[in-house]
């Protein structure tokens, strides 16, 4: 579904030199999968996101989306960002309906299916409300409901629940499950944290300090339906552990080469 060969990205740092993000990525992700990736701060995992989604373009390399290689953004591919990025001054109606709206929907057809996203999330009722009225939590589900409303084949999801409290995360995390669960798009997802990473992820990826690297991939042998009680078996705790060993083993490591 997603192919990326020898992907490379640097920028321009705040001194005026070249700050290597990403160099040399290989990675494949498979047609429904629900992919997380793992990795230190600033590592280049939202680089990475953003190279798939085609909003930054790249050093060099390719990214392959279902055949087709990726030149720029595309409707196949949608975002969710940790900072919600709604239009203030928009309803969450108009605000789920929005990229039906660039893509020249009719305003019925465009409600329509903005108003059962709603429904989906949970959001029922709060279709006149804006963003400012409603909780971060809330937020998060209407950036959720309109990145599914341009019905994407693949969901780019950076951090979407790192703004929210512990009681909030929990709980979107099991509606992102129901709803991966029903629509099995191809999910890449970016989390800090590993017990995340485990509960939501069929494998996770584990991205080496920066310049970014894939440094190793884990699969997750958990069966689905994922419900919470597995949080309490002895291979989650397992996976969880090792995702821990391995990641402040990398932060040693860079920290001794600095």
């Amino acid at each position: 579904m997603i192919e990326i060969r020898g992907l490379s990205k640097s920028f321009v740092g705040q001194d005026g030199g070249r700050v290597q993000a990403l160099s040399d990525v290989d990675l494949d992700v498979a047609e429904n999968e629900f992919l997380t990736v793992l990795g230190p701060s600033g590592c280049g995992k939202t680089t990475l996101l953003k190279a798939v989604a085609g909003l930054v373009p790249v050093d060099s390399g390719e990214i392959v989306v279902d055949g087709t290689k990726v030149r720029g953004p595309g409707p196949d591919r949608a975002m969710v960002f940790q900072n919600f990025a709604l239009l203030p001054w928009a309803t969450v109606l108009d605000n789920v309906a929005f990229g039906l709206e660039l893509r020249g929907v009719g305003r019925a057809e465009r409600q329509e299916r903005a108003r059962a996203l709603i429904a989906m999330v949970g959001l029922a009722g709060f279709e006149t409300k804006r963003p400012a009225e409603l909780s971060g939590g809330m937020q998060q589900r209407v950036g959720i409901a309109r990145a599914l409303a341009v019905q994407p084949r693949v969901l780019l999801m950076d951090e979407p629940f790192g703004a929210v409290d512990e009681q909030t995360r929990r709980l979107l995390q099991e509606e992102l499950l129901s709803i991966w669960e029903e629509s099995r798009l191809t999910v890449v997802f970016i989390t800090h944290s590993m017990e995340e990473a485990v509960l939501l992820g069929d494998r996770v990826v584990l991205m080496s300090a920066r310049p970014g690297q894939i440094a190793e991939i884990v699969p997750v042998p958990l069966e689905r339906p994922r419900a919470r009680s597995l949080e309490r078996s002895g291979k989650y705790a397992e996976i969880t552990a090792y995702l821990w060993d391995r990641l402040r083993d990398m932060h040693e490591e860079h920290r001794a080469a600095r």
